[in-house]
């Protein structure tokens, strides 16, 4: 194996990450002292580590300014459609070296950092993750901003500052136990706040109705500022905008209380106001009707709308009229995208505005309201869909109510021309659902309110056509389309894996960067030996690095030669991670029962966050680290199997696993994970996939060839025929002799003797109430497995598969979906036009 790269030999490595010019060098050093000595004030005797991240920040800031402010104006001189992209989550991680590598200033920053004694890779662990979401639907927006940039697309995202984002897991005796995320505890370089954007957001109060025109008084108002973070495009000099509001109270909030004499209470009481941005509800694919969030889903929408008008109306060629506005070409300068419903207010919120405050015809408001919005379905689970009580709008947004109530009997009325004395299907295509607790279905507000609605992987888009919206699909058909996920290779390779970045580029050049479909080339090398070896040898360095790693920062030694298993992503009954634990308790014992056996060694390694209200997913945590504690400890075992929970796993950690990776888990029930992006990463990075026919995953194996994936288990047409027969958990428990011995082991306390009937709620859900079906895909999974076992002896024949993954991974750019989602649904041309770079003022 060869030895690692002294520093000196990868500082003279010429990589995609671009050439260290000898004035770059100097002007980042000069930078990084002046940003030390009048930004931080410090000097190298008193600075810590942080101060140098800061100062690095701060110079690496100063190149983006410039490009930020000439980008701004450049859609102000060229007027183009302006793309909204609204969502509840963005959750970006680290910001310093995606902004390097986007500038092309990684070589010159490590270079000039070298200089000055100090190690880029440790300043850049320094930083906090930006965790302003829980997952995947977070994650794909950071995506698609970088996407949008990268594409010339004058495109901004809106969501929420976060005070404290997705909690920070620790693991205490094999529980999960949630700490508060305070990632703006030592501030942010990235951001630049703009009180002089403060808008107002009303909540509560009444409705007039006056001869004058219909009136929301009696309001409470929070004021929303906004924080800019700049979004560069991938050494295109654009640099796009995400504006994240923030809460603060007004001045004269709760004045009453004050002027009766209790001043201190008024001020103590700007909380309650504030409490709105104070944290991320870290719910994933489940709905929690907490009047705090529909807070916080108005509070985005309103403060956003405003910014979208006032941008409209002061628009270089917008129509100017000093006493009312052309809305009528607002469609074709304003696309707002809802990341799924969260933002769904946005609807009635428009309405609101065109007919209360800019006194437009109910239906000319209604046409631009549609021909604006357009909507993304995220999910297909009945309890992620978000369904508000109509007792809470009443209270919290009486104006929206009657709005929803005005579409929703137009809606029906438009439906009951269709379908005479059909009081069923009325029902079933209300927004308001009737019942003890009446409801308001934001995901029919949506398709109703919207003018395109996608899912998010053929399959799924299938799904939502076939059953979730299937009334409003026999309507009105051409509304729904798939944008299938992506991720931005930028992040997702270039980043993250130099080392498989640099051998792509030296075989087909660095343009597979902004075209992805350009990796297609690699086929020509797959049977090239000289590829092949250099493939495998970037796969076990970053093995070998991520081992390291784990040491240093979990004290857990592994072998670097096993093959790396890992099933990395949130923790929910339908991602099945309680089927990849059967499956290691199968190997444990087939194991114990012949050691003398030859087999593959495994890390076996789980990671991922449970909600806090989760009961099941915290269970399955601690059955995870519980099998661990036994396998690991276990001297028949050995290195043969070892099992390791990622604990606190977010975006930085899943950049140094994803590259280490050998096997991919993608293991949900079919027709449960609406896309997964997860999966493209890893295939992108050289892993071999072994999932269901789901998601994207369906998709991955028809660019790669089934043959290159491991698939197994039931499709959705056999999950839809098991549903109609009904499931007996009963039956395979009978039947399988190694999965009736993993359960017993679960249910008797082996793997719990302190505490026999712990896991007594899992054996309890698996045999009697299992909506995802685990033992009905167990013997195919294991099976299966089987077959990663005798392909992982084979090295040549493992890595031509990976080459052959990684070169039919193009699809599955962010950039793709992007162009399409620009040309499809929000009418515009994705640019390569260069923005001149910025004539930067001189001291």
């Amino acid at each position: 194996m060869a030895a690692p790269l002294s520093d000196s030999e990868k500082r003279k490595q010429i990589s995609v990450r671009g050439i260290a010019g000898l004035g770059d060098v100097a002007e980042i050093r000069k930078s990084f002292n002046r940003h030390l000595h009048f930004t931080l004030v410090k000097d190298r005797n008193v600075a810590t580590p942080r101060d140098y991240y800061f100062a690095l920040a701060h110079t690496v800031r100063d190149h983006l300014v410039g490009r930020w402010i000439r980008t701004q104006q450049y859609y102000y001189e060229k007027d183009p459609k302006r793309i909204y992209y609204l969502s509840l989550e963005f959750y970006m991680g680290r910001t310093l070296q995606n902004t390097m590598v986007n500038l092309g200033l990684q070589n010159a920053c490590d270079e000039a950092i070298y200089q000055l004694g100090l190690d880029l890779e440790e300043l850049e662990e320094i930083e906090e993750d930006a965790g302003l979401g829980n997952g995947g639907l977070g994650r794909l927006a950071a995506c698609f901003l970088d996407s949008m940039a990268t594409l010339g697309l004058g495109a901004y995202g809106y969501g929420i500052r976060y005070e404290f984002g997705i909690f920070n897991q620790k693991v205490v005796d094999g529980w999960q136990v949630e700490e508060a995320d305070d990632w703006l505890r030592y501030g942010n370089p990235w951001e630049k706040a703009r009180p002089e954007y403060m808008l107002p957001v009303h909540f509560y109060g009444r409705v007039d109705h006056t001869p004058d025109g219909i009136k929301w008084v009696d309001t409470q108002v929070v004021l929303a500022m906004p924080y800019d973070t700049p979004v560069p495009g991938y050494k295109n000099n654009t640099v796009n905008t995400m504006r994240l509001w923030s809460a603060k109270a007004p001045n004269d909030f709760n004045l009453e209380e004050f002027n009766v004499g209790d001043y201190i209470q008024a001020v103590l009481d700007r909380n309650l106001a504030e409490n709105i941005s104070r944290v991320l509800y870290p719910n994933d694919n489940f709905f929690e009707g907490k009047e705090l969030r529909l807070k916080q889903e108005y509070f985005v929408v309103a403060a956003t709308l405003q910014d979208i008008i006032r941008r409209f109306k002061s628009s270089k060629f917008g129509c100017r009229d000093p006493v009312r506005t052309c809305f009528e070409t607002f469609p074709d300068k304003v696309a707002i995208q809802l990341n799924d419903t969260h933002p769904a207010l946005s609807i009635p919120e428009l309405m609101r505005i065109f007919v209360d405050v800019e006194h437009m015809d109910w239906d000319k408001a209604w046409d631009i309201t549609k021909r604006t919005c357009a909507y993304t379905n995220h999910t297909v689970l009945p309890e992620a869909l978000e369904r508000w009580p109509v007792s809470m709008f009443e209270k919290l947004l009486p104006r929206h109510l009657e709005i929803i109530y005005a579409i929703n009997q137009k809606h029906l009325d438009h439906v009951a021309a269709l379908y005479p004395g059909d009081i069923d299907r009325l029902r079933r295509m209300s927004v308001i659902e009737e019942g003890d607790c009446k409801r308001i279905n934001m995901a029919h507000l949506c398709v109703i309110g919207s003018h395109a609605i996608n899912g998010v992987a053929r399959i799924h888009s299938e799904i939502v056509k076939n059953s979730v919206f299937k009334d409003f699909y026999d309507i009105e058909p051409e509304k729904f389309q798939n944008k299938t996920n992506g991720i931005t290779p930028r992040r997702w390779l270039l980043l993250c894996n130099p080392g498989l970045s640099d051998i792509i580029a030296e075989k087909i050049g660095e343009d597979f960067l902004t075209d992805l479909s350009q990796l297609k080339k690699l086929l020509d090398f797959v049977d090239d030996e000289a590829f092949i070896r250099d493939v495998a040898k970037v796969k076990q360095e970053n093995k070998q690095k991520f081992s390291a790693y784990l040491m240093e920062q979990y004290k857990v030694k592994i072998n670097p030669s096993s093959m790396f298993d890992v099933h990395v992503k949130r923790i929910h009954e339908y991602k099945r991670q309680l089927l990849n634990c059967l499956h290691i308790i199968t190997l444990y014992n087939r194991i114990r029962k012949d050691p003398k056996k030859s087999y593959v060694p495994r890390t076996v390694m789980i990671g991922g966050k449970a909600a806090p209200g989760y009961h099941m997913a915290k269970m399955i945590i601690k059955l995870i680290t519980s099998i661990g504690d036994v396998v690991n400890n276990d001297p028949y075992i050995g290195e043969r199997l070892k099992v390791i929970f990622l604990e606190n796993y977010r975006v930085s950690l899943a950049e140094k696993v994803i590259p280490a990776a050998d096997l991919s888990e993608q293991i949900s029930t079919a027709g449960t994970e609406a896309s997964g992006t997860g999966n493209m990463k890893f295939m992108l990075n050289g892993a071999l996939t072994i999932g269901t026919m789901d998601g994207a995953n369906v998709e991955m194996a028809e660019e790669a060839g089934e043959e290159n994936l491991f698939i197994f288990g039931m499709r959705v047409e056999d999950v839809e025929a098991m549903d109609k027969k009904g499931y007996n958990a009963k039956e395979y428990y009978d039947r399988i002799p190694e999965l009736r011995q993993a359960i017993d082991q679960i249910n008797s306390g082996f793997f719990s003797p302190d505490d026999p009937g712990r896991f007594r709620d899992i054996v309890n859900m698996l045999m009697y109430h299992d909506r995802f079906k685990v033992f009905a895909d167990y013997e195919a999974y294991i099976k299966c497995q089987g077959q990663v076992d005798q392909l992982y002896m084979n090295p040549r024949e493992w890595t031509k598969k990976v080459i052959k993954n990684i070169a039919c991974s193009g699809k599955f750019s962010s950039d793709r979906t992007i162009t399409e989602y620009a040309r499809e649904i929000w009418g515009v041309e994705p640019s390569a036009v260069k923005i001149p770079p910025p004539n930067i003022p001189r001291e």
